[in-house]
């Protein structure tokens, strides 16, 4: 007998990867027509059951929670407490059109607004704008309130339950296993790139570390695909899950460190051992790292043990490059011989560059770990591992990035609540029946400009048609026989769940339009005529939603990117000046945290934007390979700069002994031509200006760095200093950022080219 699946469940499962819709749209079939019938059959309240009916739907179909159980049902509990909210206020504002049409922009701004702090909220819009549609599109007495609170909280009840025991979802997080595998990767590669030649051990194969190489770079960019694929951050409230997200922009980072030389030497001389046994180190640490992140109820002693042999490796290095580095010995200032004398520190460097990536990775999976072990107790009180920020810090932290006027975000959530105000008046106005019908459809179209809205609205009025059709011929082949109906629910309920995932958009819309025809029409004598005047109304909620997105955003996410992208490099060069400043620039430095947290903004802003113009449907006329390009080097750039003020921090006697030198005038003024080049960039993304051309290697200022370390800054041995090295490490770290140059300058023109090909020319005269 074969073990074959039937075709239809390996069709469903490619079109349904976990059966996650799946899975919602099985427990929505159950529950939902069982409480509509105790409601109607039993109960006899017909107010209930329409809220019980909705309710049902919205907490088991538009939403999806993941991590732990006790986490789950906890975000289900407070969606309910938050539909009964929303119930109140929509059936007081309800009353009256004007306060109906204030309070459904307010309510709607800020449901869609919140999204911007974590993935459960944003995956909980359409639910919680579902709640307060519903009693606002439907004005009724205050003594119908009771029923539609009760309706609510049976539905409350019964998901709970649902959630937990029906085919529960499996305790994942999307970027668990993807970050798992760069360590995994990153810690091979680093095995092989620490294989020291020897009587026993050969020299490591240049073919074997290119393709370790590569290995580890295509798990960074499926890491970063993941990341990318929705238009929200995949990350909840949680300190496991905001310690998760920050792995991306680390791992990002470790893998273009990983993968970096410098443009000066091909083979550094004088190869340290100490940062062999560096990375050795990172990649104990980086597997104990990929084992706790398949398994964060794992042991995290492991990770710290690993963690602070890495730190004493860093260390040891540290002392034994003022070994390597004879700074008294007599040398020339010839071009060759200044680099040479710097490459004698570049293996040294590399790995002092990716110990600090390596370090900054288990910090977050330790975190991410600890926090995941908590007990309910510590959790409920909200008691944190860490001194990471509290729940309610980093979503106002996360809020206020955004509230610029060009956030992706904003607009959104703009455009949506005015959309929905707008839809209120003129179902008010226009008195159509079941205005409900007329929010849906704006509601459902909404996207990020008007050229996919305008996609979308023709879909949603095409599947509303469809729908409405194939519900008056049920309807009209049923005739007076309406108990058929009880059967035909579940089924419609059913396909309704799978179809947006398995089929289209149009299909989901047609599937939750017979869904609708055949609840409004149960109890009564089906009457098909309804149906088809449903269509209707659809229409006008679709036409709402075009115009509005016609009037607030016509460009969509494509522009928006070029503004985050600019925004972030600026932002970004600025940390990284201010960070080498606070090094090398004063003895009493200013403090970089102010544009370290401004630079985290815009990198966050950047991403929000770059995600809604990946869910936008239709073409993408920027190419991705460039813009994600774009998008990475800003990480680059800004980690550069968080490793500069680490490799500093809490050194005054080093850094008064650094500005004393005229080593740190060199430093600071190749840091000055590479910052000034990344806000030259910054304004031709911007503007679409021409790119302008990258810094070159200047051996003026490296032989001023390296004259300065000969002669200020080596001890009574003729050896370089300790600050010498961290000076010398400072300029790597610059040069570094220099070197992301080429590639993004290449990846602007590109899309230069790609914008003047797109832009119709005028016509010549």
């Amino acid at each position: 007998m074969s073990g074959r699946a039937p075709r239809w469940v390996t069709w469903l499962r490619g079109r349904d990867p976990d059966l996650a819709a799946t899975r919602r749209a099985g427990r929505t079939a159950l529950v939902m027509p069982a409480l509509f019938a105790l409601c109607t059959e039993v109960l006899h309240a017909p107010t209930m059951a329409s809220f019980a009916a909705f309710g049902s739907f919205s907490m088991l179909l538009l939403v999806d929670y993941s991590g732990p159980m006790v986490e789950r049902l906890r975000a289900q509990a407070a969606l309910a407490v938050a539909w009964l909210v929303l119930i109140c206020v929509g059936t007081l504002a309800g009353r009256e059109l004007w306060l109906a049409v204030v309070a459904t922009v307010l309510v709607g701004f800020l449901v869609l607004f919140a999204g911007v702090v974590s993935s459960v909220l944003a995956g909980s819009s359409t639910a919680l704008l579902l709640a307060f549609v519903l009693p606002v599109s439907a004005p009724v007495p205050l003594s119908q309130l009771p029923d539609r609170l009760a309706g609510a909280g049976l539905a409350a009840a019964a998901a709970l339950p649902a959630v937990a025991l029906l085919w529960p979802r499996p305790v994942a997080d999307p970027l668990g296993a993807p970050a798992a595998a760069v360590c995994r990767a990153a810690a091979a590669y680093l095995r092989t790139r620490a294989s020291l030649p020897g009587p026993d051990v050969p020299v490591p194969d240049a073919d074997v570390c290119r393709a370790a190489a590569e290995h580890t770079s295509r798990a960074g960019s499926d890491l970063r695909a993941v990341f990318d694929a929705t238009p929200y951050r995949p990350t909840g409230l949680s300190v496991s899950s905001r310690a998760l997200v920050r792995l991306v922009d680390e791992l990002t980072w470790l893998c273009a460190v990983l993968v970096d030389r410098s443009d000066y030497t091909d083979e550094p001389p004088g190869c340290d051992p100490a940062a062999h046994t560096v990375r050795r180190a990172a990649a104990d640490v980086l597997e104990a790292a990929c084992d706790l992140l398949t398994d964060l109820n794992g042991d995290t002693g492991r990770l710290r043990a690993g963690a602070e042999e890495l730190r004493a490796a860093l260390s040891g290095m540290e002392h034994s490059s003022v070994v390597q580095v004879p700074a008294g010995r007599p040398g020339g200032n010839s071009t060759a011989e200044v680099y040479g004398f710097i490459a004698t520190l570049d293996v040294s460097f590399r790995a002092q560059e990716l110990g600090f990536a390596v370090l900054q990775i288990a910090d977050n999976v330790g975190l991410a770990a600890s926090a995941w072990q908590r007990g309910w107790s510590e959790r409920l009180l909200g008691r944190e591992p860490g001194a990471l920020a509290a729940p309610l810090a980093s979503a106002r932290e996360r809020a206020v990035a955004h509230l610029t006027r060009d956030s992706v975000w904003l607009h959104n959530s703009l455009r949506g609540a005015v959309g929905l105000g707008i839809a209120v008046f003129l179902a008010g106005v226009t008195g159509v029946g079941h205005s409900f019908w007329v929010l849906l459809g704006t509601l459902s179209v909404l996207r990020s400009n008007a050229l996919s809205t305008g996609q979308n609205a023709v879909r949603a009025v095409l599947g509303t048609v469809v729908g409405s059709v194939i519900g008056a011929v049920l309807l009209r082949l049923i005739g007076h026989h309406g108990t058929a109906l009880w059967f035909v629910l579940p089924v419609a309920v059913l396909v309704a769940g799978i179809a947006p995932a398995a089929v289209s958009f149009a299909a989901g819309q047609a599937a939750f339009t017979v869904t609708l025809v055949v609840l409004f029409n149960i109890g009564h004598d089906p009457n098909w005529h309804v149906a088809l005047l449903r269509v209707q109304d659809i229409a006008l909620g679709c036409a709402v939603s075009v115009v509005v997105a016609v009037f607030f955003w016509p460009r969509g996410a494509r522009a928006a990117v070029h503004r985050a992208l600019a925004e972030a490099y600026d932002d970004s060069a600025r940390y990284l000046g201010g960070a080498v400043d606070y090094a090398l620039g004063h003895r009493t430095p200013t403090d970089p945290g102010p544009r370290s947290r401004t630079a985290a903004a815009s990198a966050r802003r950047l991403d929000d934007a770059f995600r809604s113009y990946l869910a936008e449907r239709g073409s993408k006329p920027l190419s991705l390979a460039c813009t994600t390009a774009l998008v990475t080097g800003v990480v680059g750039l800004r980690l550069a700069a968080d490793a500069v003020v680490s490799l500093w921090q809490d050194e005054d006697r080093a850094r008064a002994q650094a500005v004393r030198a005229d080593a740190h005038a060199a430093v600071l003024g190749s840091a000055a031509l590479v910052t000034g080049w990344y806000h030259q960039f910054a304004a031709s993304l911007g503007d679409r200006s021409p790119v302008p051309e990258v810094v070159p290697l200047r051996p003026e200022d490296a032989a001023r760095l390296v004259d300065s370390v000969r002669t200020e800054l080596s001890d009574g041995q003729g050896r370089a200093t300790p600050v010498a090295i961290r000076i010398i490490w400072t300029d790597d770290h610059v040069d570094a950022a220099r070197r992301l140059q080429p590639g993004l300058a290449d990846a602007a023109r590109a899309q230069a080219r790609a914008h003047q090909r797109d832009t119709p020319r005028s016509p010549a005269r």
